[in-house]
């Protein structure tokens, strides 16, 4: 019997550990959310699930802000996404709108000249 469990053994492929972006099925970095979530000390105890939840909405967001830019950049007859095709889908999306309404966005309107002495 010990013969055949022996066996056995030395046959077995090795499973590799999968990521838990691959397991959640996720293109952003499960493990980078969960370091700078820890590093940041937003809270002492972290759920295991709370990185990749987060990571999942920050994959969400993005994805439709893009969508968004790509469609206003396909409106305007261009090939690429600038970021004003970003600003213009952020302020068309009423929701999106409301979530980043609270943010400036950073645009050079004048250079500030240096003091006179």
């Amino acid at each position: 019997m010990s013969r055949r469990r022996n066996h056995w053994r030395c046959h077995r492929r090795k499973r590799h550990g999968l990521s838990r972006s691959v397991r959640a099925e996720l293109q952003f970095p499960v493990s980078r959310v969960h370091r700078l979530l820890r590093e940041g000390h937003y809270a002492q105890r972290l759920s295991s699930s709370t990185p990749v939840f987060l990571t999942g909405v920050l994959e969400y967001l993005t994805a439709k802000i893009l969508e968004l830019a790509g469609q206003e950049a396909r409106n305007s007859h261009k090939m690429r996404i600038t970021p004003e095709h970003v600003q213009k889908a952020l302020g068309n999306s009423e929701h999106l709108s409301r979530l980043f309404e609270d943010n400036t966005y950073s645009q050079v309107e004048a250079v500030p000249q240096p003091r006179e002495r």
